[in-house]
């Protein structure tokens, strides 16, 4: 590695994860600043995250519980069947012989999906 791209990874911590609010599932931007992770994209999801906190410590589940409603917990699974349902789509053009370009825009839309996936709220 040279001098000039050892001073560019300098100040760029290795091995980090990215970042997603702890309510509302959004990427976080990586600050530069120094201190304490952001956890939240903005108050409105702080305040979400402590009522949620509150509420749960009145009720008496753990704090890492996780409560869907009968609609939420089918929409999920909906969700995840039709991600299941593109990967194996994926690997019946690839076992196929479908072109590189059709295999990619197919993978393209897979982890488009799985990234909607991942927000759960």
């Amino acid at each position: 590695m040279s001098e000039g791209s050892a001073e560019l990874l300098a100040g760029i911590p290795r091995n980090v994860a990215p970042a997603h609010c702890g309510w509302c599932g959004r990427r976080l931007e990586n600050a530069a600043a120094k201190g304490r992770r952001r956890r939240y994209c903005g108050q409105s999801c702080r305040q979400r995250a402590y009522e949620r906190r509150t509420a749960m410590q009145r009720t008496g589940l753990p704090e890492d519980a996780v409560v869907l409603s009968d609609a939420e917990l089918a929409a999920l699974q909906d969700r995840l069947f039709q991600l299941r349902c593109a990967a194996e789509d994926v690997v019946t053009a690839a076992d196929d012989g479908a072109a590189s370009d059709e295999l990619r825009r197919m993978a393209l839309e897979l982890a488009h999906s799985a990234r909607e996936l991942e927000r759960l709220r």
